[in-house]
């Protein structure tokens, strides 16, 4: 993996090509057993090298960090990102504005039902990575949909509810709408609503995310919406910035969105944020 991505190899490609000589290893002999003398099967093999490939990914993706010591939806997300190699394959919710998605071969490839937003894998491929992992996609639903054959890992935006509790339509608009058109609409839907600034203000965050990644979509989505007092209040005051994986997290998933997505925006404003604060 490490020479592969030396080589400009990432994402599918180089997960895939490490298969090939995992399988050259098995097919050498007639029969493979455990110390036990049980016989090993093809696909239990199978298991352990997407195992291994994927803990070495993970590797790439947080160089010199810990990656045990992020939960299982921040290492979904970092992988799922990096599989996609950053974009090429996959689309963003936030498209460059001059695109027309329809006008767009790639996305009606690989990841084209992508339209709603967010980044889409086949269903195998996303289930032996989470697999691999250590972690299930049935218990990460708050940030993965599975349709058919194919899965999405959600856009920051559609977890608005999840995160603070509020409807998914009062999340940051990722169309072609000015930034104070979007932050009219989405407080203008808070409001009908019957949101209270305690829940939703400038004074607090009424719910800490419980793992790393919601913390860092929560202040995505504090920036996204121009909450500056709130999000230095969440940063500062709740203690989110003080864990040093949430902005090991937020670097990483700002080199892995592409350029274009509103997500790599809205976490380099956060980045951007952390020398002011102190911290």
């Amino acid at each position: 993996m490490p020479h592969l991505v030396e080589e400009g190899v990432v994402g599918a490609d180089a997960i895939f090509a490490c298969l090939g000589p995992a399988l050259e290893i098995f097919s050498r002999y007639s029969r493979v057993e455990k110390a036990s003398g049980e016989a090993v099967t093809l696909k239990e093999y199978l298991e352990h090298v997407w195992a291994s490939v994927a803990k070495e990914a993970l590797a790439q993706v947080f160089k010199d960090a810990d990656t045990a010591a992020f939960e299982p939806d921040a290492r979904l997300t970092a992988m799922w990102l990096w599989t996609l190699n950053a974009g090429a394959a996959g689309r963003a919710d936030g498209a460059d504005e001059d695109e027309d998605p329809d006008d767009d071969d790639d996305v009606k490839g690989k990841a084209g039902k992508a339209k709603k937003g967010g980044f889409v894998l086949e269903y195998d491929a996303a289930r032996k990575i989470a697999q691999g992992l250590g972690a299930n996609l049935d218990d990460l639903k708050h940030i993965v949909e599975v349709s058919g054959e194919t899965a999405r890992l959600l856009p920051v935006a559609e977890r608005t509810q999840y995160l603070f509790g509020k409807d998914q339509a009062q999340a940051p608009s990722s169309g072609r709408k000015k930034k104070q058109d979007i932050q009219m609409d989405f407080f203008g839907e808070l409001a009908k609503v019957g949101a209270d600034e305690t829940a939703w203000g400038e004074k607090t965050v009424k719910r800490v995310g419980e793992t790393t990644l919601d913390r860092v979509h929560q202040s995505m989505i504090l920036f996204a919406t121009g909450r500056g007092e709130a999000l230095k209040r969440f940063l500062v005051d709740d203690g989110a910035g003080n864990d040093q994986r949430f902005w090991r997290l937020a670097q990483a998933l700002s080199a892995l969105y592409p350029v274009s997505a509103n997500e790599k925006r809205w976490v380099d404003g956060v980045l951007a944020r952390k020398k002011g604060l102190g911290l």
